[in-house]
């Protein structure tokens, strides 16, 4: 399947495409507009993430939100409306990864602060480089109990509070501070052994 698909199928103009999706739910429309404008926001997003798999990862995202957008709103030229939503868009995803990438440094400030010494964040750094922790730490996360992962993803990736994790798990506050705890603990001894 090729990701920018060249061949029109409606001679419509967009406004036209947006109204019969609006009146028929019919996704063909969206794909028409996906076909003419695809590469415009993929050129876009990639002079805001500089990484194609991202900036294609974006493009995919925004037309699937088009589905559920175009039945609320109907923009008035739509290019110009589309071009300022991807925009919006990536300023949105940068942040989130700026704000993840934060919340492993604290992750990793607070494990020296709490386990002493020596800590595998600090060894790996001098051998691993940023990309390799991440993913180390990742694949650390998954071999935490269910709770325990559940909890510090919440936490440190989706930055919810003790009370919204509670909210969302069912689990009691002192629940949801234990498994942190002993997730992160679990994580220090887990990436020790792989170092």
């Amino acid at each position: 399947m090729r990701f920018f698909p060249w061949k029109r199928k409606y001679n419509l103009h967009d406004d036209e495409l947006v109204a019969r999706y609006r009146a028929t739910g019919d996704k063909a429309f969206v794909g028409e507009l996906y076909t003419r404008y695809a590469h415009l926001i993929f050129g876009l997003c990639l002079k805001y993430f500089r990484d194609k798999e991202l900036a294609r990862d974006a493009v995919l995202q925004l037309f699937e939100k088009m589905f559920v957008v175009l039945k609320k709103n109907k923009p008035e030229n739509f290019k110009v409306w589309l071009t300022y939503v991807a925009r919006n868009h990536c300023i949105s995803e940068l942040r989130k990864m700026k704000v993840n990438e934060e919340r492993m440094e604290k992750y990793f400030h607070e494990e020296k602060e709490i386990g002493g010494d020596d800590l595998p964040g600090e060894r790996s750094e001098k051998l691993l480089s940023r990309e390799d922790q991440l993913l180390n730490l990742e694949a650390a996360v998954l071999q935490l109990g269910d709770e325990q992962r559940t909890c510090i993803e919440l936490f440190y990736f989706k930055e919810k509070s003790y009370e919204e994790i509670a909210s969302i798990t069912g689990f009691t506050d002192k629940q949801v501070k234990s498994y942190l705890q002993n997730g992160k603990r679990n994580l220090k001894l887990i990436l020790e052994k792989r170092t």
